[in-house]
């Protein structure tokens, strides 16, 4: 090596912006729930925030390169895990999703991502070749489609479709070609009939609701509906912390965990998102840059996959809540309330400052 490593090198501006994101969904969960049975659930917040720091710092500190070449095991571990879930998981809503360990349950799917992003950059990182072959596309397509067809059948079609950003925006930077994109967007094309036919009956309620959103405002709409209201109400400077109509009436389900956006725009207003979505710009940037400087193709493929599974959540996540996309269940990183969530977010963000802290060494 051509440097120690030490933690003047950590992206502390990257590590300040994430949690300037994730103190401002505590101060919201802590808003919405103050006056409810659930007024503790922020300090659980804070706990699963302050174990993903720590976790993030100890897994910057492990060489990236490290961790990659174990992702084969890592790889078959998390199908298995998933395989549990199907077979011997926790129930909630209708959807078997979670792994209980002792006292904890945790939601394996949200991990997959992080795997998803290992096995895109050990593939790819490890190519010398200008451009994206076949045989690439199809490997990781399976690579990829395999996990999300468990997760699918749990059912969790948020988290199933977050997978695939990821291998689309590493096949992007590893030179994919145009007609394979063509080849691609024409292969979606003839599968929306099969996709169609595959979603459960309340999947397809949301998107006809998302077709026509005044069809039933009472029914399958009504959390959109209120979702919206919520963002409208708060105008310009919102109605304060903790003064949200719709979300303390209970208007606004699950306002600490998915719907947060809308029941933190209803308190804080525009001001307030606007500060929000410059924080999320900045947190791109950033990551964009460490990609961008990263000391090998590796790392930055590592990086990119990160960035994309975050902002495609983040866009799709704000798009439900204004009406622009259907209802999906994904939450917003760093913000909503969710253990599994969280810590998976900080271990993306520990890995992505791994390989910036590395970016000087030979």
């Amino acid at each position: 090596m051509s440097k120690t490593l030490s933690y003047r090198d950590f992206d502390w501006v990257l590590f300040a912006i994430a949690m300037a994101i994730a103190a401002i969904g505590i101060a919201q969960i802590y808003g919405t729930t103050a006056h409810t049975i659930f007024a503790s659930q922020y300090r659980k917040q804070i706990y699963w925030v302050a174990l993903g720091c720590i976790l993030a710092l100890a897994v910057s500190r492990v060489d990236y390169h490290v961790i990659l070449e174990h992702v084969p095991w890592i790889y078959v571990l998390s199908i298995l895990a998933l395989g549990a879930v199907l077979l011997a998981g926790h129930s909630s809503g209708g959807a078997r999703r979670w792994l209980r360990l002792g006292p904890a349950s945790f939601q394996v799917s949200e991990f997959v991502k992080l795997v998803i992003m290992g096995v895109a950059a050990f593939y790819l990182g490890n190519r010398r070749d200008k451009y994206v072959t076949w045989k690439d596309l199809i490997k990781l397509g399976a690579l990829a489609g395999a996990p999300a067809a468990l997760v699918l059948i749990e059912p969790d079609l948020g988290t199933a479709l977050t997978l695939f950003p990821i291998v689309a925006a590493t096949l992007f930077l590893g030179g994919i070609r145009v007609r394979h994109v063509v080849a691609l967007l024409l292969l979606a094309a003839l599968a929306v009939p099969l996709g169609w036919r595959s979603l459960k009956p309340y999947q397809r309620e949301r998107v006809a609701t998302f077709v026509h959103p005044s069809q039933d405002a009472q029914g399958s709409g009504y959390q959109g509906s209120q979702a919206r209201i919520a963002i409208g109400s708060g105008g310009f400077w919102g109605k304060g912390t903790g003064n949200g109509t719709q979300s303390r009436l209970g208007f606004i389900p699950v306002s600490k965990a998915d719907f947060i956006f809308a029941s933190f725009a209803e308190e804080q207003g525009f001001v307030g998102t606007l500060l929000v979505f410059l924080l999320y710009l900045a947190l791109l940037l950033r990551l964009l840059d460490g990609a961008q400087t990263a000391g090998d193709r590796a790392g930055a493929f590592l990086i990119v996959g990160f960035a994309s599974v975050l902002f495609f959540q983040a866009a799709v996540n704000i798009g439900m809540m204004i009406g622009f996309l259907p209802i999906t269940g994904i939450p917003l990183p760093l913000m909503s309330q969710g253990g599994s969530s969280t810590i998976a977010t900080f271990l993306g963000l520990g890995l992505t400052m791994s390989v910036r802290m590395r970016r000087f060494v030979n």
